[in-house]
């Protein structure tokens, strides 16, 4: 942090410095600063930290534009936007745009019941690999969540029955997961959604038929490559909105943001809700 502060004082960039103490806290103060008139917020974290970061801004009664410095492990969502991930250089990049008052650009938003989301939701089983990753304090970057779905395959492969409903189609059934993604990366290191764009108005819905953990292995690295999409296993569609159904609590993620198992998932799109600088 104090490379980026001193960085952005050789830019003679204006800013408060405000730091995050506990998980919820960052939304809280983005959420106050905006209400007070703040018209842009920086935010040097992770897609944790973003997640929290949007929702402050969604919440808050004024609009204000967002700015990312790239420093966590997944970094989906600058992989989305484009930012380098190369933090300094991210940061002096921005300092530049900040400084020449450069034109921002607008981007879609996504809600799940009362949350927004930035990059996608996750339900299922690659809810339960984000959860048992964030469990993990190891030094390894995105193999973190490598080896968390190592783990989850070894406890077993879940298949709740769900019903999903989108644009008059329904489909009813065992779901292994259904992602419905704002961006194209979750995890850091799977391609999960190669054609998301999250400035084209459609969200991106996958959903992955009762596989055996065998064929998840194989399609392992066709995920990773981004080259999935056709597997008879796998089905996807653009969609504004989508409504699921689970007959039991299953996990979710948003943003990498695990959520307290649930049945109901109301999910839409927000097209062109958030300035990004």
């Amino acid at each position: 942090m104090s490379r980026i502060v001193a960085l952005f004082d050789e830019a003679g960039v204006n800013y408060e410095l405000l730091e995050s103490r506990a998980v919820g806290d960052l939304e809280a103060r983005v959420q106050e600063r905006v209400n007070e008139g703040a018209r842009r917020i920086v935010v040097a974290g992770g897609d944790g930290s973003i997640h929290e970061a949007v929702n402050g801004i969604m919440r808050a009664d004024g609009g204000a534009r967002l700015g990312v410095i790239p420093t966590g492990t997944g970094n989906d969502f600058a992989k989305a936007c484009g930012i380098p991930l190369d933090w300094e250089q991210a940061t002096r990049l921005l300092a530049d745009r900040i400084n020449a008052d450069a034109r921002w650009r607008r981007i879609d938003v996504g809600r799940m019941n009362d949350r927004f989301f930035a990059n996608g939701v996750g339900i299922g089983f690659d809810a339960r690999v984000t959860k048992v990753a964030r469990a993990y304090r190891w030094p390894i970057g995105q193999l973190v969540y490598l080896f968390a779905l190592i783990r989850c395959l070894i406890d077993g492969v879940s298949t709740p029955d769900m019903t999903i409903s989108s644009d008059g189609v329904t489909l009813e059934g065992p779901i292994t997961l259904a992602n419905v993604s704002n961006g194209a990366w979750v995890g850091g290191m799977f391609y999960i959604a190669p054609m998301a764009d999250n400035a084209d108005g459609s969200l991106e819905l996958l959903v992955a038929d009762p596989v055996s953990r065998l064929r998840i292995l194989q399609l392992l690295p066709k995920i990773i490559a981004g080259k999935h999409i056709g597997e008879p296993e796998v089905m996807h569609k653009g969609v504004r909105q989508v409504s699921i159904r689970a007959s039991e609590p299953v996990p979710s993620h948003l943003d990498g943001e695990v959520v307290t198992p649930m049945c109901d998932f109301d999910i839409e799109l927000l097209p062109a809700a958030l300035d990004l600088l």
